[in-house]
């Protein structure tokens, strides 16, 4: 018999914790019941046994905790919305490795043929021959990007590099790896593309100077987005213009090309609006291909068949 006010139990349903005799045995964890255990969950109570416990700040948790406790929580990002990492210059520094590794290619191994299939070449319509190169069709675009990793004299790579080694650390840890190989890769094209409009009707040209001018730009733009010092930034960008426009050989369209280009992008990706940051910077790379892919277009329509 029941007096009045006492739940009713059925004779098959567990009594609750709270009421288990001390006969009957610590609790068996509620996710593998046959276990029994002494420990509780810190946050639900529930009781776990040491095959699901996980260590917290303050005795265990279950896994159901821990999972609701990582999706609540907000992911460390780097300055401009990057993924976190230990090692902030290793894209940066596969760069380099690319870099150096075709130039030796090119230079001592596949010589003459990689500098000639993988440069930045390119002849008109009204040239004897031509069009060829880049202006011959989509089959030969690829060149815009594999001149942007080509080096055939070895203090041309290493000027490059050096710079990179330089510029590059800085702005990988503030945009994360994903966000600079990005910038890097359209200060490239960039470069590439401004050449080819205009120039297109005959021209030959390797190295990642639109890249690496691409870089100068995009620092610039950092320093002014966290309002540091704007001096050595700008002295280095007019160091390297007046030794673009003073010394012969050197294609000036592609620097221009990827400071232009580069300088425009890392905008887009550091100006971004927080709550629209992912939004923003994947418009803003687009539109710099985008603005890549028109000039392309126009450059065929000067001089392609």
């Amino acid at each position: 018999m029941y007096g009045k006010g006492t739940p009713l139990m059925l004779p098959d349903e567990p009594r609750p914790a709270a009421d288990r005799s001390p006969e009957a045995g610590p609790p068996g964890c509620h996710r593998h019941p046959q276990t029994p255990t002494g420990i509780s969950c810190t946050r639900c109570e529930r009781p776990i046994c040491p095959q699901c416990m996980v260590a917290a700040s303050v005795g265990f948790q279950c896994p159901e905790c821990v999972g609701a406790g990582h999706a609540g929580s907000r992911q460390a990002t780097t300055r401009f919305g990057g993924a976190l990492s230990a090692d902030g210059g290793l894209v940066t520094r596969l760069l380099i490795g690319i870099n150096i590794l075709v130039w030796v290619l090119a230079a001592y191994v596949l010589t003459p043929r990689l500098g000639q299939t993988w440069s930045l070449f390119s002849a008109g319509r009204d040239i004897l021959g031509g069009p060829a190169g880049i202006a011959d069709g989509p089959h030969q675009w690829y060149r815009l990007l594999t001149a942007t990793f080509l080096h055939l004299e070895w203090w041309h790579v290493g000027m490059n590099m050096l710079v990179l080694y330089w510029l590059g650390p800085s702005l990988e840890q503030a945009l994360g790896r994903l966000r600079f190989l990005a910038l890097y890769l359209v200060s490239g094209l960039g470069g590439s593309a401004f050449a080819f409009v205009v120039a297109g009707d005959w021209m030959n040209s390797v190295g990642a100077s639109g890249a690496i001018f691409g870089l100068i730009g995009a620092t610039i733009v950092m320093q002014l987005r966290n309002r540091g010092p704007l001096g050595p930034a700008m002295a280095f960008l007019v160091f390297n213009l007046i030794v673009t426009f003073s010394r012969p050989g050197i294609d000036w369209r592609a620097h221009l090309g990827g400071l232009l280009l580069g300088s425009l992008t890392a905008a887009g990706l550091m100006y971004a609006p927080r709550e629209r940051r992912g939004l923003v910077q994947a418009l803003a790379v687009a539109g710099a291909v985008a603005v890549e892919a028109g000039m392309l277009l126009a450059g065929m329509a000067l001089y392609g068949a």
